[in-house]
């Protein structure tokens, strides 16, 4: 939620700004999380521990995942989308919480990316390879995602080239998801 919230709120470029001495308030305007629709690929224990906190945030949860059973959508009071098309049109920002395998690798490609409402964002910050980075790189050059959150990388760490680097209103980091003192 937190690399979710600052790329909704251009956190890293107020900051940036702020340390080179700018004070421009009006070019950072921001989107709100309550009302949008969480999409989750993977209801797991990762994934369900996202639903669980989407709920305080006043987001509506929606989900795929055809390994979980009804009542745990249930229990986490989450809406159960009946295929990956169903889910991708239903959602405003999409998070992928599953595993890289044959069946999920390259699972998000240009096809489900256009399956996404106008200004969606989606984050990966499960394991690269899963979305396809060529065509996230097209959507947000095209304007087509308002943005996306990117922890992991096919290859890591991604080339200093790596055109995903200095892709329009894209938050990158090193794969630290699950780096804490704790």
């Amino acid at each position: 939620f937190g690399s979710v919230i600052g790329l909704l709120r251009q956190i890293p470029t107020a900051s940036a700004t702020m340390a080179n001495g700018g004070w421009n308030r009006s070019q950072f305007m921001g989107r709100e999380l309550k009302g949008k629709t969480l999409g989750i690929v993977g209801l797991g224990r990762i994934g369900s521990e996202v639903a669980l906190r989407a709920h305080a945030f006043g987001m509506p949860v929606v989900a795929y995942d055809p390994y979980v059973a009804d009542e745990r959508f249930t229990m986490l009071r989450v809406r159960r989308a009946a295929s990956l098309d169903a889910l991708l049109a239903a959602t405003n920002i999409l998070t992928l919480h599953v595993p890289l395998t044959e069946e999920t690798d390259g699972m998000i490609g240009a096809r489900e990316l256009a399956r996404l409402p106008a200004r969606s964002v989606v984050a990966n910050l499960a394991r690269g390879g899963i979305i396809e980075e060529a065509a996230l790189l097209d959507a947000l050059q095209r304007d087509a995602l308002r943005g996306a959150v990117l922890d992991v990388f096919v290859t890591e760490p991604p080339p200093p080239d790596h055109p995903l680097r200095t892709a329009p209103n894209l938050l990158l980091t090193p794969h630290l998801g699950a780096n804490t003192v704790e």
